[in-house]
């Protein structure tokens, strides 16, 4: 696994990066250190602590970690680990991770694939690594750890109502094989028990729903504005235009009424994993 990730000149993680590495240098020439004799001291590469420093690489967490234990830095260091774990991951996930962080209500169809909300790392790396073109390895640790904090969002306080729908065939395709397939059910399974969790199966029998067309995603706030996008519709671009949002929650609805019950849903999940 890679041990940072790069930073893209067009972001504006850019200002985090060299805000982060200018810190760091400076904490090293003041205790005295070579950039050779700080990376041994904290178990990486002389290279590596150049370009974290020249703000070309964002570090991981447990990078300034070490770094603050080794230069003694008084938690001024490991304070800045809040910014850096946001500036990690790629633009268009914070915006959406920033949405996702400030809505009361999300509602999820999920056509193809496991929602990402809902994926286990494992799953989550298994399924990145199908995309076509591949990712490197830094983009794709990137990815997948972006993925993975997403997850917060079950941890709110307090929580928002969180509804998902996934297609039957989504829990039947061994993404990563069939040990990682089956952790991810038992995954759905633990979620579906949260109290501000409901999560359905649309079974593939049902081919007359408004859901053919793609996954749909809304989150609402709790000003009352809300956004929504759906794959094929709107240039699948996110819309918050009350007409445009209307009709989302049309379909959202229709596929919901169509979809098995919470109950049935997990019945459901726990027969196919016992299967698995």
């Amino acid at each position: 696994m890679s041990d940072d990730w790069g930073v893209d000149p067009d972001d504006e993680a850019c200002a985090v990066a060299a805000t982060v590495g200018r810190q760091l240098k400076l904490w090293r020439e003041t205790a005295g250190l070579t950039a050779a004799e700080f990376g041994a001291a904290i178990g990486y590469g002389e290279d590596l602590v150049y370009k974290v420093e020249g703000g070309r690489r964002i570090p991981r967490p447990e990078y300034l970690d070490k770094a603050e234990q080794v230069l003694d830095a008084g938690g001024r260091l490991a304070v800045m680990k809040e910014d850096v774990a946001v500036a990690r991951y790629p633009k268009k996930v914070r915006e959406l991770a920033k949405l996702e962080s400030q809505a009361v209500e999300l509602c999820m169809y999920a056509n193809h694939n496991i929602h990402g909300l809902l994926q286990t790392e494992e799953y989550a790396r298994a399924l990145l690594r199908t995309w076509r073109p591949a990712y490197s390895p830094d983009e794709l640790e990137r990815m997948v750890a972006a993925r993975v904090a997403r997850g917060s969002v079950f941890d709110r306080t307090p929580a928002p109502e969180l509804s998902f729908v996934q297609e039957e065939v989504t829990l039947q395709r061994p993404i990563g094989g069939v040990a990682v397939l089956r952790r991810q059910l038992q995954r759905l399974l633990d979620v579906a028990e949260l109290p501000n969790v409901e999560l359905q199966v649309m079974p593939t029998a049902r081919g007359d729903h408004p859901g053919t067309s793609g996954r749909i995603q809304m989150l609402k706030f709790g000003n009352g504005s809300a956004v929504g996008r759906m794959d094929d519709d709107f240039a699948g671009r996110p819309v918050s235009d009350p007409r445009q949002l209307r009709i989302l929650e049309l379909r959202y609805g229709i596929i919901r009424a169509q979809a098995l019950t919470p109950g049935e849903s997990r019945d459901f999940i726990e027969r196919v994993l016992g299967e698995t």
